[in-house]
């Protein structure tokens, strides 16, 4: 699945209420060359909003790409939605499911027919976001702390609800009271901090785990829940100090490697600590990742995380981004979201699982634009 992904790489809510404070927008002009595509001629509705974007109505021609996209991998992903579809959404399930079959043709033709494409905008009219990826990392875990393996990877505590915000990455480290408080609560023990923060920083994982009986496990350690201390960058810090140019993974291991005696230090910036479940990977849930905030698992290449207070849970979504890294135009699902994935355009990829999908979610940041297709 992820060479999938690094192959094709290179190539809800109630309905929004019509804005009350704007007069209605020009829709821009088609792209050089494009034309109205057939089933596409009827008159363009109002605008939408949100709370933090407004829904521009368009041309499906205005959709980069539109009609060279495998839409067979983003019907996966919606199937996958429709196990718990939004509300606007579940009248049209029936049909998805039966479209999983049909040619790429017949799932455009479908699309043109029962939806209706909105470009994405912030509420001054910038059409302009940013795009990031994320992705689950593998990682090597024992049951027992010993051996090199001495970085606990926690359950939620008893008692977590009853003290907000619960202590600090290096309180939970370091003061008796909260060591007491998850004694017994690991799930397992990884080898290194780095690690570590990578896991609590993507918000699930896979790990490969030596059980006491000499056999090895795959399971998911899921997102269950964190500290409620905000989030500071360990990387940004490292910039702002003047300590490295560099503030990927490699730069940030690079750092340490130079620097062990300081591994703490860098670590406790960043207060929030996040608090995992275990999950069992059967080899259907193996070909995705873990669920997302919508609740349905994830998708390599056609899952986003969004801010929920521009696109809701469960939205098709059609994706432009082009920079450095990657060129993307493709449709995907509104499945998850993050703290950091704030504003009207904004997204993070899923790439997926491994260390290809973390090469990818470590370099991918760089322009967006983002069409909302709601039903008509």
């Amino acid at each position: 699945m992820t060479a999938l992904i690094v192959g094709t790489l290179a190539a809800c809510s109630s309905p929004p209420p019509a804005s009350p404070s704007r007069p209605p927008a020009i829709p821009a002009p088609l792209p050089p060359g494009a034309v109205v595509l057939p089933g596409d001629t009827g008159p363009l509705p109002p605008p939408m909003s949100q709370p933090k974007s407004r829904w521009v109505p368009v041309r499906w021609a205005e959709l980069p790409g539109f009609t060279e996209d495998a839409l067979h991998e983003a019907w996966n992903a919606w199937i996958k939605s429709c196990e718990r579809p939004a509300p606007p959404f579940t009248s049209l399930c029936s049909d998805v499911r039966q479209l999983s079959i049909a040619t790429g043709e017949e799932q455009r033709a479908w699309l043109i027919a029962r939806l209706q494409p909105y470009r994405v905008e912030a509420t001054d009219g910038n059409p302009d976001g940013l795009l990031t990826a994320y992705y689950e990392p593998m990682m090597e875990g024992s049951r027992q702390p010993g051996n090199g393996f001495n970085v606990p990877v926690y359950r939620v505590p008893a008692g977590l609800g009853t003290r907000k915000p619960w202590y600090t990455r290096q309180q939970i480290e370091t003061l008796p009271e909260a060591q007491a408080a998850l004694a017994g609560r690991a799930i397992a023990w990884l080898r290194d901090p780095v690690e570590s923060m990578v896991l609590h920083i993507q918000g699930s994982g896979r790990l490969r785990i030596a059980e006491a009986d000499g056999t090895v496990s795959l399971v998911r350690v899921a997102y269950a829940g964190t500290n409620d201390q905000p989030y500071q960058s360990i990387g940004r810090w490292l910039l702002d100090q003047g300590y490295t140019r560099d503030a990927t993974w490699p730069g940030i291991r690079a750092w340490l490697a130079a620097n062990p005696q300081r591994t703490n230090e860098l670590m406790w910036t960043n207060p929030r600590y996040v608090f995992f479940r275990e999950e069992p990977l059967s080899p259907l849930d193996a070909g995705f990742g873990p669920r997302g905030a919508q609740g349905v698992p994830l998708t390599p290449g056609r899952s986003i995380a969004v801010d929920r207070q521009s696109i809701p849970y469960g939205t098709p979504v059609w994706l432009a981004s082009s920079g450095p890294q990657v060129q993307l135009n493709r449709m995907v699902m509104a499945q998850d979201t993050g703290s950091a994935i704030l504003g009207a355009v904004r997204a993070d990829f899923f790439t997926g699982w491994g260390p290809e999908a973390g090469d990818i979610a470590g370099r991918l940041k760089q322009n967006l634009r983002l069409w909302a297709l709601w039903p008509r």
